[in-house]
C-alpha cells in the first residue's frame, strides 16, 4: 500500500506549537538522519533540505520506493541524486532516466560535476559515453530496450530514477514509462519524480501494487512565491509604456489564493477602459522603447507593430516594461514557431537592447565558440547572423524547429543570465533547467495539432512554474498579456486551481507483444499487461460507472410508470414513432448519398487550372485546382489552393451543395505547392481572373434529386400509427415526452453497461488482437495451443519504430533490398516523418516516377495498405500511412549535397530537418542490427554514415 505524506512548508516543530514529546521525537529523527547516509549526503550541500526532501530521502534509505510530487523548481531532483549517492555508497548501480535527450545531457553534466566523469555515463540512443559506469543517465527508451534485451548492464542495478514521470501521460512516448516500471527487476528501488498532480495517491497505489512498498511524498508549496499579473496597454492618451497590474485584489495571498479569489479593481478598470475607448488599441504606437527609436505608424516585424484589430501591447513593449520593473530574465510563451521568430524580429526592429557591452562581448565569444563546429558554408542558410545578433542584444527564440546547437546555446546563455528574454513554445516547459524571474503567456489558447484549445489549469501551472529562481529570487511572476477575449475572472480561476490529473496512455504494440511472448509466454504476458496503470485506472473507474448504471435502472422504472396509457401499450406506440423517424432519416441519408455521388463525379471532372466555387458547407468559397490528386475510398481528392493560399485535398464531403467551375487559369509549369512564393503568385492570378469572369464556364453542380413518391414502407408505418389506440389519447404528447426520456435513457444505459463490461481486461483484449495480427503474418506461431515467437518475430523484437510492423514487413518482403544507401534512407523517412498538416501534393521522387526508389515507395504503400486492412479486420488501431514529405531532402543530404540545396523549395527549417534526420538515423541503426539480409544491414550502415555529417552530426553534452 502506498504511504502518503504531505508537506506544505518548512516550518520547524517548535514553531507550530507541537508538544515536548513530539519535538523530542522529531529531534531524534533528525539526529538519526544525520548519522546515516543522508547525513553524509547533506554534509557538502550549501543549502538546507526542505521537509519533503528529507522525508523522501529517509523513505529511500529505509528501503522503500518513493513517488515525489512537487512544483517545478521545488528541488525534486535532490531525491534522485540521493539515490545515486546510495548506489555508489553500496557499490551498486543507479540509472537516471529522463523523457528527452536535452534533459539527459543536462543531468549528465550535473552528475559529472558532483561525482566526476569516471563514475558517470550517458546513453541517449545516438550518444554513448562511459556506458559501463556505475551511474548512467539515459532516456527511458534506452532502459526499455535494455530490459527486453536482457542486457548485462542491468546486473547490480539498485536504483532507477524516473525524472518527470508524469510524462507517461504523453500519447506517443508515455507507454514506454509503464513498460519500464512493470518490467524492472523486483529488487530495484524506483524513485519517481513528478510535477504536482491531483491524483498522486492513485498513481502511488499503482506503484505499490507493481513495485511493492512505495512512499508518496506530496508538496504543494512553491519554494518561491508566485505573483499573478496582467500586462495591459497604457491608459495614457500619449500611448506610454504598457502597465503591469496585479491579477488578484491586494488582500489575496498569492501563495494560497483559494477558490474564486477577488480580482484587482484596478485591473478591472483598466480592461473596461480598453474596451470603451472606441476600439482596439494600437499596441502603444509612438512609444519609445529602451534604446530604441520611435515606432509610430510602422507595421510588420521590422517595426514592432501589430496587425490592426489585435488588442494588447506589442511584444517589444512588454519586454521593455519587464526590464523597467526589474522582472527579467523572462520566458515569453507564444505557442507558435513563427510567432517566436517574429517576436525576436520585432524586438530587433524596435532597437531593443537588454545587455551591457561586457555581457554582449561575453555572449559573442560563447556564440562563436559554439558555432565553430558548423560548416561556414551553412551559416547563411541557418540564419546565423540574425540569430547571433539577437543573442548579443539579450533576446532569443526557442522552439523545436531550431537547430539543436542553436537551442543549446540559447539554454546556456539564458541559464548564465546573459540572455534576458526567450520567446518560446511550450516545449521549453518539459523539464529543461531554464529558470526565470518571470514567465509571460501571450494567450491562454494553443494549437494541439487539430485545433485551438484553452489552456488547462495543469498546463498553466506547468508553464508558469518556471518563474522564480530558487536561491536567487524572493518571488516569481506569472504575467498574461492583455488580448481579445481575455476574462480576468476566468484567468483567476485558471491560476488558482491545481488540477493536473495523471492519465495513462499505455497501449500494447507489436514490438512489445513479441518481446513479452518471447520472455514470459502469451498467458503470462496477458497477466503482466493487466498490471498496467491504464488497466488500474480503468478498473477503478468501473466502480463509478456501475453506480451510475444502478441509478439509470431506477430512473427507467420511473419513466416507464409515467408513460403508461390506459388506452393501450404506449411502448408499442412509441416504437412506431421511432421507426417512422428512423425511416425518414434513412430516406434523407439516401438523398444525401445521391447528391454526394453527383459531387464526386463533378470533382472527378476537374482539371488543373479550374477555378471552382464550393457551394455551401464550412469551406464555401473559391478554390483553384492545382493537381487532380488520387482517388481513395472517399472518392476523388483534387489538390486545391484556397483564398488563404493554403493547399489541401478537396473531397465530396467538403462541398455538400456541390461545386461549379467559374473560370480557368494557367498553372505554371514547375508549380510546387510547398513553395510559398508559388502559392502567392497563383493566388494573385486567380484573384485577377475572378474579377474578370462573366459567369460560369461549365456547371459541375450537384442537383437535388427529383421528388420521389412517398416511400411505401413509410406510408405503411404512418397508417399503423394513426390506427393505434394510443394515437387518440388526449395525454398522448405527455406520455410521448416521458417515452422519449425512457428511450434515450435506455440507450444510454445499454451503452453504460457495455462500457462496464468492456473496461474489464481492455488492455489484455487489445494484446490478443495484436497477437492475432502477428500470428496471421507469421511473427508468432500457434501449435497445439502453444504460442512461440518465429524467426521473423525475433528480429521484430529489435525494431522500436512507431510503425514497427510496417517496417518489419518491408524488410521481410524485400521491399527495399535493391536500394542504394541514399534511397534506403529516403524510404525509411516515409515511416518516420509525419507532416504537421495535409497541405501539399506528393513531392517529386529522386530518380523519377519510374525509378528504383519510386517503385520501392509504391511497394511500401502497398505493404502499409495490407497491414492496415489486417489491423481493421482484427480491430487494432491502424498505423500512420507513409509520408513522402522529406524523401527528396533526405535523399539529397545522403548523397552529400549542401544544406542550402537540401532545403531549397521546401518549407522545412534547418532544425526540423536535423531532428528528422536523427530519427531516420535511429531507425537505420536498428536496421543495421535487425534486417534479415546482410545486404540490407550493410546498406543501412552506409546510409547511417551518409546522413551523420555536417549539422546533423553535431552533438554536444
Amino acid at each position: 500500500m502506498a504511504k502518503r505524506s504531505s508537506t506544505s512548508g518548512t516550518t520547524s516543530p517548535e514553531e507550530t506549537g507541537t508538544s515536548p514529546a513530539e519535538r523530542y521525537a522529531a529531534a531524534q529523527e533528525r539526529a538519526a538522519a544525520e548519522r546515516g547516509e543522508l547525513g553524509r549526503f547533506r554534509a557538502p550541500l550549501d543549502f538546507d533540505l526542505d521537509p519533503f526532501q528529507v522525508q523522501a530521502c529517509q523513505a529511500l534509505e529505509a528501503g522503500s520506493g518513493v513517488l515525489v510530487a512537487a512544483p517545478t523548481g521545488a528541488g525534486k531532483t535532490v531525491v534522485g541524486e540521493f539515490a545515486v549517492h546510495l548506489a555508489l555508497a553500496a557499490g551498486r548501480k543507479a540509472f537516471y532516466t529522463t523523457p528527452i535527450k536535452a534533459l539527459s545531457n543536462q543531468k549528465y553534466a550535473d552528475l559529472v560535476r558532483r561525482y566526476g566523469p569516471d563514475d558517470v555515463g550517458l546513453l541517449t540512443g545516438d550518444t554513448s559515453v562511459n556506458a559501463d559506469a556505475p551511474v548512467v543517465v539515459m532516456t527511458t527508451e534506452v532502459l526499455r530496450n535494455m530490459l527486453y534485451a536482457g542486457s548485462g548492464a542491468l546486473d547490480g542495478l539498485a536504483y532507477v530514477v524516473m525524472d518527470e514521470v508524469h510524462y507517461l501521460a504523453d500519447r506517443f512516448r508515455g507507454p514506454v514509462w509503464e513498460e519500464v516500471i512493470i518490467h524492472l527487476p523486483d529488487d530495484v528501488q524506483l524513485v519517481s519524480l513528478s510535477a504536482t498532480v491531483s491524483n498522486a495517491e492513485e498513481f502511488g497505489d499503482w506503484l505499490a501494487m507493481v513495485r511493492g512498498d512505495t512512499a508518496v511524498i506530496v508538496s504543494e508549496r512553491r519554494p518561491v512565491p508566485l505573483w499573478q499579473h496582467v500586462v495591459v496597454s497604457s491608459r495614457s492618451q500619449h500611448h506610454g509604456p504598457p502597465e503591469l497590474l496585479d491579477l488578484y485584489a491586494h488582500d489575496v495571498d498569492p501563495t494560497d489564493p483559494g477558490t474564486n479569489p477577488p480580482i484587482s479593481p484596478e485591473l478591472v478598470t483598466a480592461m473596461r477602459a480598453g474596451r470603451d475607448d472606441g476600439g482596439p488599441r494600437g499596441g502603444d504606437r509612438g512609444y519609445r522603447g529602451r534604446g530604441g527609436r520611435r515606432n509610430a505608424g510602422r507595421r510588420g516585424p521590422a517595426g514592432g507593430g501589430r496587425p490592426v484589430g489585435r488588442r494588447g501591447p506589442a511584444r517589444f513593449a512588454v519586454v521593455d516594461t519587464l526590464a523597467e520593473a526589474n522582472l527579467l530574465p523572462a520566458i515569453y510563451f507564444i505557442f507558435s514557431r513563427a510567432g517566436c521568430e517574429g517576436a525576436v524580429a520585432q524586438c530587433l526592429g524596435a532597437g531593443l537592447r537588454l545587455t551591457t557591452p561586457a555581457e554582449e562581448s561575453q555572449i559573442r565569444e560563447i556564440v562563436e565558440t559554439r558555432a565553430a563546429t558548423l560548416p561556414p558554408e551553412d551559416l547563411d542558410v541557418l540564419g546565423y547572423r540574425t540569430w547571433s545578433e539577437s543573442l548579443a542584444r539579450g533576446v532569443a527564440a526557442h522552439h523545436a524547429g531550431m537547430l539543436p546547437i542553436f537551442k543549446e546555446t540559447v539554454e546556456e546563455l539564458f541559464a548564465a543570465g546573459l540572455v534576458k528574454v526567450v520567446f518560446a513554445t511550450e516545449t521549453l516547459a518539459l523539464g529543461i533547467n531554464m529558470p526565470a524571474r518571470s514567465v509571460v503567456l501571450e494567450k491562454l489558447v494553443k494549437f494541439d495539432g487539430t485545433g485551438h484549445v484553452d489552456l488547462t489549469p495543469g498546463a498553466y501551472t506547468q508553464l508558469t512554474g518556471r518563474a522564480g529562481r530558487r536561491g536567487i529570487d524572493v518571488e516569481g511572476h506569472a504575467i498574461v498579456v492583455e488580448h481579445q477575449g481575455l476574462d480576468p475572472v476566468a484567468l483567476a480561476g485558471l491560476a488558482s486551481r491545481r488540477l493536473y490529473p495523471l492519465t495513462s496512455s499505455f497501449r500494447p504494440t507489436y514490438n512489445m507483444a513479441v518481446n513479452l511472448v518471447e520472455q514470459v509466454g502469451r498467458a503470462r504476458a496477458r497477466d503482466v499487461l493487466e498490471t498496467s496503470f491504464a488497466q488500474f485506472q480503468a478498473d477503478r473507474g468501473v466502480v463509478g460507472l456501475a453506480k451510475q448504471a444502478q441509478a439509470h435502472a431506477e430512473a427507467l422504472d420511473g419513466y416507464a410508470q409515467a408513460m403508461r396509457c390506459d388506452r393501450g401499450d404506449f411502448r408499442e406506440y412509441q416504437s412506431l414513432r421511432r421507426r417512422i423517424g428512423d425511416r425518414e432519416k434513412e430516406l434523407s441519408r439516401r438523398d444525401r448519398t445521391a447528391a454526394r455521388a453527383q459531387t464526386a463525379d463533378a470533382l472527378d471532372a476537374l482539371r488543373p487550372g479550374d477555378v471552382v466555387q464550393i457551394l455551401g458547407g464550412r469551406r464555401a468559397g473559391y478554390v483553384t485546382v492545382v493537381a487532380t490528386g488520387e482517388r481513395n475510398f472517399d472518392g476523388p481528392r483534387p489538390l486545391v489552393l484556397d483564398a488563404d493560399r493554403r493547399t489541401t485535398h478537396l473531397t465530396a464531403d467538403d462541398a455538400p451543395g456541390g461545386v461549379r467551375v467559374v473560370t480557368r487559369v494557367r498553372v505554371p509549369r514547375g508549380f510546387n505547392a510547398r513553395v510559398s512564393a508559388h502559392r502567392r503568385d497563383l493566388a494573385q492570378t486567380v484573384r485577377h481572373a475572378l474579377t474578370q469572369h462573366d459567369g460560369p464556364r461549365t456547371a459541375h453542380r450537384t442537383k437535388a434529386p427529383a421528388s420521389a413518391p412517398e416511400d411505401t414502407e413509410l406510408a405503411r408505418l404512418r397508417r399503423q400509427l394513426r390506427s393505434h389506440p394510443c394515437h387518440d389519447c388526449p395525454e398522448r404528447e405527455d406520455h410521448a415526452r416521458w417515452g422519449e426520456r425512457w428511450a434515450r435513457l435506455r440507450t444510454e444505459h445499454a451503452a453504460l453497461v457495455r462500457r462496464v463490461e468492456g473496461r474489464t481486461g481492455t488492455i489484455a483484449r487489445t494484446f490478443d488482437h495484436i497477437c492475432d495480427v502477428l500470428t496471421e503474418l507469421d511473427y508468432l506461431d500457434v501449435t497445439d495451443g502453444n504460442v512461440t515467437v518465429t524467426d521473423a518475430g525475433r528480429w521484430l523484437r529489435r525494431l522500436y519504430a512507431e510503425n514497427d510492423l510496417v517496417l518489419a514487413e518491408c524488410l521481410r518482403r524485400g521491399t527495399w533490398d535493391d536500394l542504394d544507401a541514399p534511397a534506403l534512407a529516403a524510404a525509411v523517412s516515409t515511416l518516420v516523418y509525419q507532416a504537421r498538416r495535409d497541405d501539399a501534393s506528393d513531392p517529386p521522387v529522386p530518380g523519377g516516377p519510374d525509378g528504383r526508389l519510386a517503385h520501392a515507395l509504391h511497394e511500401t504503400v502497398r505493404v502499409w495498405s495490407s497491414v492496415d486492412d489486417l489491423e481493421a479486420a482484427h480491430k487494432v488501431a491502424t498505423t500512420n500511412q507513409p509520408d513522402f514529405g522529406i524523401v527528396r531532402p533526405v535523399h539529397r543530404w545522403a548523397t552529400g549535397r549542401s544544406l542550402e540545396f537540401v532545403l531549397r523549395d521546401t518549407d522545412l527549417t534547418a532544425g526540423d530537418f536535423v531532428r528528422q534526420c536523427k530519427q531516420v538515423i535511429d531507425v537505420l541503426d536498428q536496421l543495421a542490427q535487425a534486417a534479415p539480409t546482410t545486404g540490407t544491414r550493410s546498406t543501412a550502415r552506409t546510409a547511417l554514415k551518409s546522413l551523420h555529417r555536417g549539422v546533423v552530426a553535431y552533438s554536444s553534452l
